[in-house]
């Protein structure tokens, strides 16, 4: 099992026990996804690497962010305010975000590495600077600043 996913698990039971019910409602969503996760990787009973379970979590909260943009315009705040909750307890479980300058960095490297010259090979650029974040940038984040370079 994952350090994250054992960490989950032990954050369930400690929800359970403070009786905070906002938490373990997202722990045991995010622990039901990282099952469906592992089953479709392999079968019941396999486990989930590392960075697999983190771009679980990131889906998680990606589906959080969409449900909040769907409660606003419904005007359904007080759902809105629920799924923003539950992006902090799931953000806690996610290695910290680079910095502005290390994202740039990461974009230049993967331009050089590429060989990139224009928007046309945005994918490739993409690509590689998607596996030198690994995973510490918003993919959205990552997009604007490889078009920014490229463009």
């Amino acid at each position: 099992m994952s350090d994250t996913a054992t960490q989950i698990s032990t954050d369930i039971k400690t929800a359970m026990k403070t009786k905070d019910s906002a938490a373990l409602n997202a722990l045991r969503a995010l622990k039901s996804a990282l099952t469906n996760a592992a089953i479709e990787k392999g079968g019941l009973g396999t486990q989930l690497e590392e960075n697999e379970a983190l771009a679980v979590i990131r889906k998680q909260i990606k589906q959080r962010q969409d449900s909040i943009e769907q409660f606003e315009k419904a005007g359904r705040e007080e759902l809105a305010a629920t799924e923003k909750n539950e992006i902090e307890i799931l953000s806690k479980y996610l290695p910290a975000a680079l910095s502005q300058e290390e994202l740039e960095s990461i974009v230049d490297k993967a331009v050089s590495e590429t060989g990139a010259t224009g928007k046309a090979d945005m994918g490739k650029v993409m690509k590689l600077a998607q596996e030198l974040s690994e995973g510490r940038a918003d993919g959205k984040q990552l997009s604007a600043a490889v078009m920014k370079r490229l463009s």
